[in-house]
């Protein structure tokens, strides 16, 4: 007689067995890198708001917001907003050539920019970057480790870039007091809180550990490889997403 016991573990066992030998998924490659300029004090912005949040959901895009402050006069103070976002939505403005700031804006890879709103226009912008090259041609992957995040860069291009660091709160819900949006409650989704510039790429294979900024309210982190003009952000190389997303 067999012993039903013996053959329960058996099967268990089998079953382990073959669990580790299937092949691990493979990982969606990153496709675009979707950042949002935004403001609470903007009455055209929350659709813009809403149609990131549906981009966050998908797992080819990094989609961020970055609330600028140049609205602020206007009767409401962003409570997410910082200068260095209006000043970085600027410098893409100045190395694309048309001047054009505006919220919401949303800017693809560093490369190309449309009104956030128009879903029509996001659409026609993604595949844009996609059939024009300017997809994310460099690999790479980065995971939590203790009190830093452990970086991996592999690529061919030998375009000089920074590696950066953004911490990223996930979700907030503002209640809007005063201005345009008076009375609105608007969820912000992948909120940058900065933009930390932690190395140097220019090619090839590369490895790093990035210290977690200290005191920055974040739950989670994305990282990018991008091109510089100078002191100015260009396109975006390479982008990989770290934590809860």
């Amino acid at each position: 007689m067999v012993d039903r016991s013996m053959t329960r573990w058996l099967l268990i066992a089998l079953a382990a067995l073959g669990a580790a030998a299937a092949p691990a998924a493979a990982e969606t490659p990153l496709k675009a890198v979707v950042e949002l300029f935004t403001s609470q004090g903007c009455s055209s912005c929350p659709p813009a708001d809403a149609r990131l949040a549906e981009l966050a959901r998908r797992p080819d895009v990094v989609a961020l917001t970055l609330p600028v402050d140049y609205w602020d006069y206007l009767g409401w103070k962003d409570t997410l907003a910082r200068p260095e976002f209006s000043a970085r939505q600027r410098a893409y403005s100045h190395g694309r050539g048309d001047r054009a700031v505006f919220t919401p804006q949303m800017v693809v890879n560093g490369a190309l920019a449309c009104i956030g709103s128009d879903g029509g226009a996001v659409d026609r912008t993604l595949d844009q970057a996609a059939g024009e090259g300017s997809a994310l041609p460099v690999q790479v992957r980065a995971r939590l480790e203790g009190g830093s995040v452990r970086i991996e860069i592999e690529g061919s291009e030998a375009t000089p870039s920074g590696v950066w660091l953004l911490p990223v709160l996930r979700s907030r819900d503002v209640a809007i007091g005063r201005g345009e949006n008076r009375g609105r409650a608007v969820t912000y989704v992948n909120v940058v809180r900065g933009v930390l510039r932690v190395g140097e790429w220019s090619g090839g294979s590369m490895k790093l550990d990035a210290a977690l900024p200290p005191g920055e309210e974040a739950d989670a982190y994305v990282v990018l490889v991008q091109a510089m003009r100078g002191t100015k952000p260009a396109r975006i190389l390479g982008a990989a997403k770290v934590g809860a997303f």
